[in-house]
């Protein structure tokens, strides 16, 4: 398994790349350019905004329903 340090270098590397382009894209809008077409932009907002939205997602559900918080996971609402 990963050392308690290694873990959160690696968090901390994640939070400083999603930060730094967070602030290329507002200098970019600033200059009035768009970064938002760039599909690596793309690419990791979609990753950040699926990882929350299953996690809320599914402690929320597995909270009010028990197990059918599985369908979740099987597509089914």
């Amino acid at each position: 398994m990963f050392s308690p340090w290694l873990l959160l270098f690696f968090i901390l590397c994640y939070l400083v790349l999603l930060f730094s382009v967070a602030y290329l894209a507002d200098r970019k809008e600033a200059q009035g350019q768009s970064l938002v077409s760039n599909p690596y932009v793309y690419s990791l907002s979609l990753a950040v905004y699926c990882t929350s939205w299953t996690f809320y997602g599914s402690v929320g559900k597995a909270a009010n329903g028990g197990l059918s918080f599985l369908t979740i996971y099987l597509a089914r609402p």
